[in-house]
């Protein structure tokens, strides 16, 4: 298989095929991020036929016959194709419609049994695309996008250089509703900095409120001294919030989602990992935050955070 530099996915696409589509990030001017630091390039689209070379390793997985003699000796269920497949990198439905539709056409020429194809999305990829276009991918199986939206906070999101405003989250979010195109949303605990926790989490609970993301996904910021923010953390333009104030600042925001989706906190920024339906769990989910914060002290929690050398 064909990847370049450190692969990530969302937890939940743990079960999916991973297909490098693109590698790096179009936008890559985030002041947190260094996830694509390794590479040597911006952002790179993968050739077709580096694409189809990977799904023809692929295929093997539900054909080769030394996992189905494995499988049958084990008295295990027979090997079976992938039913869903991730495309990897940090936005690639960036790509022009055309090019999805090819990579769909390949997906189906060889791994028939796939019944849709997910990915990252920037908010600003969803609006390249009209509607038509939208429909088109949607009846080609891409589903289930994931989308770094981090927060609502209109202050952060400049401050940050996120390259987008909290009313283009909810007006491309509405165009995926009408094309029938689920998503779901990651959002940043303490992106809105130090003091400002509980604000940035009510408006960002304002802003995912008007949308329909089937999943919200919650991380916790950790600046890294090789990041933008960094340097203005260096600066006094920025300050962190405390570990204590990024848990409140997730019981406010949980307390204040009107929507029905499923919120979850993954992967190793976080410490503390809580999950639950909204509304039905949101008593039971913000008091278990409660307890956590009358509970832990800022000394712990912070060296956690000091230690963690990558995500």
């Amino acid at each position: 298989m064909h990847f370049y530099g450190t692969i990530w996915r969302p937890p939940y696409e743990a079960d999916s095929l991973l297909l490098q589509a693109a590698a790096g990030c179009t936008h890559h001017a985030c002041k947190f991020c260094t996830l694509y630091e390794d590479l040597p390039f911006r952002f790179r689209m993968s050739p077709l036929e580096e694409i189809e070379a990977d799904l023809r390793e692929a295929q093997l997985w539900s054909t080769d016959p030394v996992a189905m003699l494995a499988a049958r000796l084990q008295s295990l269920p027979r090997p079976r194709g992938p039913r869903r497949v991730f495309l990897v990198g940090a936005n690639p439905f960036v790509l022009r419609p055309e090019r999805l539709e090819k990579i769909a056409g390949l997906i189906r020429q060889y791994l028939p049994a796939v019944e849709s194809i997910g990915c990252f999305a920037r908010v600003t990829d969803v609006g390249l695309k009209s509607g038509g276009e939208l429909r088109r991918l949607r009846a080609l199986g891409y589903d289930g996008l994931t989308i770094g939206v981090e927060t609502g906070d209109e202050e952060a999101l400049a401050f940050m250089n996120k390259g987008y405003r909290a009313r283009d989250i909810v007006e491309q979010a509405g165009r995926l509703d009408e094309a029938g195109i689920s998503y779901s949303f990651f959002y940043l605990a303490g992106i809105s900095g130090a003091g400002r926790g509980g604000e940035g989490a009510r408006r960002s609970a304002e802003v995912f409120n008007r949308t329909h993301p089937k999943r919200i996904g919650s991380s916790m910021l950790t600046v890294f001294p090789d990041s933008e923010l960094y340097r203005e953390l260096q600066a006094g333009n920025w300050k962190e919030e405390s570990e204590l104030e990024k848990l409140g600042e997730l019981k406010t925001l949980i307390q204040g989602l009107n929507i029905p989706t499923r919120f979850e906190t993954g992967g190793a920024s976080n410490l503390v990992h809580v999950r639950g339906e909204l509304p039905r769990e949101r008593e039971a989910l913000a008091g278990a935050l409660e307890r956590l914060i009358a509970g832990a002290d800022e000394e712990s929690l912070r060296a956690y955070r000091v230690n963690l050398k990558h995500l």
